[in-house]
């Protein structure tokens, strides 16, 4: 193992786990008992989202929801017990600082943060700033309501962060000289491959970070699950994934396909967030509920991680980058 200082690198291999593709995220919860904790799962009130948060919140978790659309959040987690609503929109720095200014007023340490939110594929879109929408939402958004929620999570005294990123990563590293589609042009797929490795780059430079306060970060692979995520998707796109049914529905009937379900693909979430087995861990990518092993990028695609979204050099620049990019200094103190 690789040490800096006192922080030691955990390998990129799997445990194993024991667990696989089909684990639930109830079976990856492993009966833990999660009472008195406290969970924000951004995206938290659709698809793998609603999920993490119910399968949390069942366990005795209270889980916070930001939601852009209160309303549309407000039915979806009818009925799960300990669920609080929050407005938040990630496209909004303001937003993401006055949702963070709220919580912290509550005083509560923050053990699980789950940054599950995100867009797919879209158009070319700036937000205020002038930076490309999958960036600005997947990476800066949740970059900075980490930073802005450091205390509270510095508070809980071994809290986890998990970062949803996406097999996608294969896509494309962090362009960090052009993250923001200026100088050449614009590929929705690539943008949101960028917008994913930066995830996991993320992930692996807060692991050194919160290392001295108790926090471990992990970025995930959740699967490949039909949800709103490919909203954006024309019906040619979708029925050429196997996820458009003879009747133009949007489902994952194509048995020949590796398409999970929305409790098998928030297991690793679950798992990441809330497992004994990851104790003394973090820094790393997982899927199907297990560390992740490392791939090359000239294989085909399929599971593991490319050594680019890995890499602590480009995790450290990936970082000053977007401390300039958000204006927030985040040194973990």
């Amino acid at each position: 193992m690789l040490k800096t200082a006192n922080y030691t690198i955990t390998p990129q291999a799997p445990i194993p786990s024991g667990f696989g593709s089909e684990t639930t995220a109830a079976e990856a919860l492993g009966g833990r008992d999660l009472s008195g904790k406290i969970a924000i799962v951004t995206g938290g009130y659709s698809g793998l989202g609603l999920e993490t948060a119910r399968v949390l919140a069942g366990a005795g978790a209270t889980v916070i929801v930001p939601a852009r659309t209160p309303d549309k959040a407000s039915a979806a987690v009818a009925g799960i017990p300990r669920v609080e609503l929050e407005a938040m929109d990630l496209m909004d720095p303001a937003s993401i600082d006055a949702f963070a200014a709220r919580f912290l007023a509550t005083d509560r340490p923050l053990d699980m943060l789950v940054n599950g939110a995100g867009i797919m594929a879209v158009p070319l879109t700036r937000d205020a700033r002038g930076y490309e929408s999958h960036f600005a939402v997947n990476h800066l958004g949740h970059f900075q309501l980490t930073a802005r929620l450091w205390p509270a999570l510095k508070r809980a005294c071994g809290a986890r962060v998990v970062t949803v990123s996406s097999r996608a990563l294969r896509f494309a590293g962090v362009d960090l000289d052009d993250p923001n589609y200026e100088r050449r042009e614009y590929e929705k797929w690539q943008a949101y491959g960028q917008s994913k490795t930066a995830n996991v780059l993320f992930s692996v430079e807060l692991d050194r970070i919160g290392y001295a306060h108790g926090l471990r970060a992990f970025a995930v692979h959740p699967g490949t699950i039909v949800t709103e995520l490919s909203r954006h998707l024309s019906d040619d796109e979708m029925r050429a994934m196997g996820a458009l049914d003879d009747q133009g529905r949007r489902t994952a009937h194509d048995k020949s396909r590796e398409f999970k379900t929305v409790a098998q693909g928030a297991a690793t979430s679950v798992w990441c967030a809330a497992s004994a087995q990851l104790d003394g861990r973090g820094g790393v990518y997982c899927e199907d509920a297990d560390i992740a092993a490392m791939t090359s990028p000239e294989s085909p695609p399929g599971p593991g991680v490319v050594p680019w979204a890995v890499d602590p050099d480009i995790a450290r620049r990936l970082w000053t980058l977007s401390e300039r990019m958000t204006g927030i200094h985040f040194s973990g103190d």
